[in-house]
């Protein structure tokens, strides 16, 4: 197998655990809506049954750094796939359990820590493997793999769907989605036992014997050799600066980390997720479309977003992080404009439908991947795990927030005025991602074609 070959596929495998973040946010959103009339949940309780998973993810990414550097990446992400197949497992309550909210919600929030864990060891991993030139595009592999999961969720759950009634979607249909994703649980959980170890890790472990061999099967004799040298000597000039430990709390580190975590937050509070979780809800609701609509217009969704990831896939190593970031956030305003504006309004219709996808789209091609990739290039090697950690804690509470707050909001009594008419959610959006192109002309380093160690050198200048 030559080195490229090699390379895609430990990337891929890895970035599995994107696709099961995808697959488990997705899975939610189809089978929220039936399981909702299976326990008849008000608006405040689907709020809770949909976001405890975020829950999960934010202990999840809290533990990740620190179990990254225990036990290393690889068996990071073997942890976080087991616990994916246990809740996707019990999510679907088998007989032997009670059929309770609380039994749901415990399932769903432990294959929320599985989702933590993975979002932050997945693409530093990715980035901690790939080569400069294509590091980009390798992270965004990640975030490809999480639309994937979305995409073919909604296409096993409209499947699943369709296949029964109403009355037998309310009964057993929601379960049968969620144990639908045992299938990627159990490939996820086999394919990791065969890649490597992060060279990165190795080294920090004092292991440069095997760090040489997995480096050696990753790219030239020569440029591993270089390659081991850059990161031994980075690790090096960090031990020397502080032996003892390293204080988060010092002005150029803090720095460092709240401007990471920072634009991750940020990434949550453009919407994205309130679409993608309450999909259902907002076709229905919003936009006026019918139950047998729902479905449809969702897979019209997810396609959207998988194509125009690809489109950021084949730009951000070409064009770089920053003008991809500035691009999409004005496509993701004019998404949420006439979104907003048509539903303020009361014009709803193609216009409103349009002003989702070009906002799903804009997204797709610029902060869902991209912030992704900046997160696992940022972060200098001796902070790079707890830095991640805390900026994907960050995001995964903001996520909460988000998840938690959107269906209130949409069903409060301001929102539903003959103001608003149901699109004040949607100005609060436009709100924060106007906050995004301010924060990434003001603070955020172009990363684009170079080396980790190269990055670190960008915060001492």
């Amino acid at each position: 197998m030559n080195k490229k070959t090699f390379l895609l596929l430990i990337t891929s495998v890895s970035a599995l655990g994107g696709l099961l973040f995808g697959y488990d946010t997705g899975v939610i959103n189809g089978a929220q809506y039936f399981l909702s009339k299976y326990f008849e949940l008000d608006d405040a309780m689907k709020g809770w049954v949909v976001g405890s998973a975020l829950l999960g993810c934010l202990v999840g990414a809290i533990v990740a750094g620190p179990l990254s550097i225990k036990i290393g990446r690889k068996y990071s992400l073997i942890v976080s796939a087991l616990l994916f197949t246990i809740s996707a497992w019990g999510s679907g309550l088998p007989s032997m359990f009670p059929e309770t909210v609380e039994v749901l919600v415990f399932f769903r929030i432990l294959g929320g820590l599985g989702i933590g864990i993975a979002s932050m060891n997945a693409p530093m991993y990715i980035a901690e493997i790939a080569p400069p030139s294509v590091r980009g595009k390798l992270v965004s592999f990640y975030q490809l793999a999480i639309v994937v999961g979305f995409f073919v969720v909604f296409l096993a759950t409209y499947f699943i769907g369709n296949s029964l009634t109403e009355a037998q979607n309310i009964e057993y249909g929601w379960r049968r989605m969620f144990w639908s994703e045992l299938i990627p649980c159990g490939l996820f959980l086999i394919l990791l036992f065969f890649v490597p170890k992060s060279p990165r890790w190795l080294l920090l472990k004092f292991k440069e014997e095997e760090a040489v061999r997995v480096l050696n099967k990753l790219m030239g004799a020569d440029e591993a050799k270089l390659e081991c040298e850059n990161i031994k000597k980075s690790l090096q000039q960090e031990r020397s600066v502080d032996t003892v430990k390293v204080n988060y709390f010092s002005k150029a580190i803090f720095t460092i980390i709240l401007i990471g975590t920072a634009l991750s937050v940020l990434q949550q509070f453009t919407g994205i997720n309130a679409v993608l979780y309450y999909g259902a809800d907002i076709f229905e609701k919003a936009l006026g479309f019918g139950k047998d609509d729902i479905l449809v217009q969702q897979v019209l969704l997810a396609f959207v977003n998988l194509v125009f990831t690809f489109v950021a896939m084949a730009t951000v190593d070409k064009f770089g992080r920053k003008p991809l970031i500035y691009v999409g956030s004005i496509g993701m305003i004019i998404g949420f404009l006439l979104l907003g504006i048509t539903l303020q309004q009361q014009s709803i219709g193609v216009l409103s439908l349009i002003g989702v996808l070009v906002f799903i789209a804009s997204f797709a091609m610029s902060m869902g991947p991209v912030v992704w990739v900046v997160l696992a290039e940022m972060f200098p090697n001796k902070i790079r795990s707890v830095a991640m950690s805390v900026a994907v804690a960050a995001q995964w509470a903001a996520n909460y927030v988000v998840t938690q707050t959107f269906p209130m909001v949409t069903g409060s009594e301001m929102n539903n005025n003959s103001f608003w008419n149901g699109s004040l959610p949607y100005f609060i959006f436009i709100g924060f991602i106007l906050i995004i192109i301010f924060v990434t002309y003001k603070f955020i380093p172009e990363t684009k074609g170079k080396s980790l160690e190269d990055i670190e050198g960008i915060w001492e200048k």
